[in-house]
């Protein structure tokens, strides 16, 4: 570890869940959102990443004609005062059957622990999206139940059908995410059945559950596929949805009903099933 690490804070006007999917797809570190914007944290300078999210703010007031406020704060500081911040930061957390802790915790005795290094993932359970699709999977997945995680992230979702008896695939287009899957699947001494890079469509497998916690266009996108991969009797977990786009997604399943809706703040969760 490197005595120094990069700090960059960013607060938008406007439009977060657009600059939130531009820095899923541009940077190869995971970031933290607030109400106002972000924080991204690296070993290296962040000033090129500064620089592109100025660039497209500019372009994306262009093209919706509208002005959004842009500010940042870019800081180097001491790797060792971040980590003992971190960790005084990160809290465990309860969601229904299980109990997300990260490993300087203890664990609870009277639920299902998952031990999550917030130094290593991406999610750790406290993001309304990982919480509500914890709570489904606490509900419709039963001991003996295949299903695939697919944009696993950290596997936090996965693992946790793991442990409740499930037998688990994972996927994931980010190859840092699937590392990141694999290494919590070590720290909480379970196995995926299988995990790979890629899309849901490379497997020709059949799910009881089908989860995604994406974001609402690429639900959209991917649709097919998701209800491809679904038994006929089996239960689709939706999740990463902001309200307002709920309809829009919604469209792309017409042929689903609707078991749960699971709404935290502005984020959705739907539990669909085929009619």
């Amino acid at each position: 570890m490197q005595d120094y690490y990069y700090e960059l804070v960013v607060k938008v006007s406007s439009h977060k869940e657009l600059f939130a999917d531009f820095l899923s797809d541009t940077i190869d570190v995971g970031f933290e959102e607030s109400e106002e914007g972000f924080t991204i944290r690296s070993e290296d300078e962040l000033e090129t990443i500064a620089w592109g999210l100025e660039q497209f703010c500019e372009a994306l007031q262009k093209a919706l004609g509208k002005t959004i406020e842009l500010e940042y704060t870019h800081k180097k500081l001491k790797n060792s005062d971040w980590v003992e911040l971190y960790q005084k930061s990160v809290t465990p957390i309860a969601i229904d059957k299980f109990y997300i802790h990260p490993t300087w915790d203890a664990k609870n005795p009277d639920l299902i622990n998952i031990a999550i290094d917030p130094a290593l993932a991406f999610g750790t359970g406290h993001h309304p999206t990982t919480a509500s699709s914890l709570r489904a999977i606490s509900k419709y997945v039963k001991e003996g139940d295949t299903l695939i995680d697919v944009g696993c992230g950290s596997g936090i979702l996965a693992i946790g059908a793991i442990k409740l008896g499930a037998i688990v695939d994972a996927c994931d287009t980010d190859s840092v995410s699937v590392e990141n899957s694999k290494e919590n699947a070590k720290l909480n001494e379970v196995e995926f059945a299988d995990i790979w890079e890629g899309s849901c469509s490379l497997s020709k497998k059949k799910y009881n559950v089908v989860v995604a916690n994406i974001v609402a266009d690429v639900l959209t996108f991917i649709a097919k596929d998701l209800k491809n991969a679904l038994e006929s009797d089996g239960v689709l977990i939706l999740s990463g949805i902001l309200d307002k786009y709920e309809n829009k997604v919604l469209s792309f399943y017409k042929d689903c009903e609707i078991l749960e809706r699971i709404a935290v703040d502005e984020w959705v969760t739907f539990v669909l099933k085929r009619k």
